[in-house]
């Protein structure tokens, strides 16, 4: 077997090579804002380690007749385990900016026989709701997805009813939000901390809009 040694221009270009890779590599991981696309799904129906059904109900609380708001559905991982909860008079209302999930989701409730899941194809961003429409809000897994993440908290304060809750579940991959960084723009959106779970790389947190916020 013979080896390759690189020496002069041809070690220079090399080391240049496996510099670009590891800072397109940084870029990709850090910087990447975009949600997951529909042709990559299977990846969200994975239960990831410390975001479980039972723990969302913990942090979440759900109860039946209550109108909650989910953004970033995804394949319905979350949808499908909290609208039977809500009962027939409660609604679940999912969000999303890709019609394909929307799409998804509704066929996977229409299998289960659930009629009270409504999507809204929308940018979190602008939620197009009015003030204190939902008594809860979550999103697991989604606001790292999302550029302006701040605008998402603010939106939430104003379309939360007074007592609401917001439920924000993070999880160690290129999009996520660190707690300490959660925890900071929740603060400055005029969001209360109320209730922590997990660890550090995969985390739980419910919000409560502080009484001036709301």
């Amino acid at each position: 077997m013979t080896h390759t040694v690189l020496t002069g221009p041809g070690l220079r270009w090399a080391l240049a090579a496996g510099a670009a890779g590891a800072v397109a590599a940084g870029a990709w991981w850090f910087g990447d804002k975009a949600p997951y696309p529909y042709a990559q799904r299977r990846l969200l129906d994975l239960q990831l380690p410390g975001l479980t059904p039972a723990g969302l109900d913990t942090v979440l609380r759900p109860e039946p007749g209550e109108r909650v708001l989910e953004v970033g559905p995804g394949t319905g991982l979350q949808s499908l385990h909290i609208a039977p909860q809500l009962g027939p008079d409660g609604r679940l209302d999912v969000l999303d900016i890709q019609p394909e999930m929307l799409d998804h989701v509704m066929r996977r409730a229409e299998r289960r026989g659930l009629a009270n899941i409504t999507p809204t194809l929308s940018d979190a961003r602008e939620l197009p709701f009015p003030d204190g429409t939902f008594d809860a809000m979550y999103l697991v897994t989604a606001l790292g997805e999302i550029p302006e993440p701040e605008r998402v908290l603010t939106e939430a304060v104003r379309v939360l009813a007074p007592g609401g809750r917001l439920v924000v579940g993070e999880f160690f991959d290129r999009h996520w939000i660190p707690f300490g960084t959660l925890h900071r723009l929740a603060d400055a959106s005029g969001l209360h901390l109320a209730a922590r779970r997990g660890s550090a790389l995969a985390y739980l947190a419910r919000f409560h809009p502080c009484p001036a916020a709301a």
